[in-house]
């Protein structure tokens, strides 16, 4: 099956805020980050099927690709930081930040997930996806998702993985 990745634009909060399955806006640069997008994704398709993340930073670059009615699942939200959503990681008062810096695969943020979780969850959508006779799909999601979608497929470790973040509006085509 051939799976082709597409991360969200850039999003309009400052860079040390915390945000996860918060619905956060898109720059003013929406239209052109997606123009750019759109046309890297004419080089692959036709699509079996057309997924995305509920959140409206991925449901609106992919009705802009051409995707009206993509099938939404909430397994492919962001990581969910809970109680630290929308707070600057700077000004975050609660004590468990430093542990999860120090874990956060395992440790959870205050009411949310931990990177595990949020693998696991991934991993059921990969699970089923992987169990349908697709030839080829096209996601749009979240940075952490498709790293977890990368972990999945082995295509790399937990350890490795934030070196192969897409950037924003990012498209790569896998194998699985």
């Amino acid at each position: 099956m051939q799976i082709v990745l597409v991360r969200h634009t850039s999003v309009d909060v400052p860079k040390e805020m915390c945000y996860g399955q918060t619905d956060v806006p898109l720059r003013s640069s929406f239209q052109n980050e997606a123009q750019i997008t759109e046309q890297k994704l004419r080089q692959f398709g036709p699509f079996d099927c057309i997924y995305s993340s509920p959140l409206s930073r991925c449901v609106r670059l992919a009705e802009y690709c051409g995707f009206l009615h993509p099938e939404l699942d909430d397994r492919l939200m962001e990581i969910n930081f809970g109680a630290w959503e929308m707070v600057p990681f700077d000004e975050n008062p609660d004590p468990r930040l430093l542990e999860w810096y120090d874990d956060y695969l395992h440790v959870r943020a205050t009411e949310g997930e931990s990177l595990m979780d949020q693998y696991e969850r991934v991993s059921a959508f990969m699970a089923e996806l992987l169990n349908r006779s697709y030839k080829n799909v096209l996601i749009f999601a979240h940075g952490g998702t498709l790293l977890c979608i990368g972990v999945y497929l082995k295509l790399y470790t937990f350890d490795t993985a934030f070196s192969h973040q897409l950037p924003y509006g990012g498209v790569e085509m896998v194998q699985a």
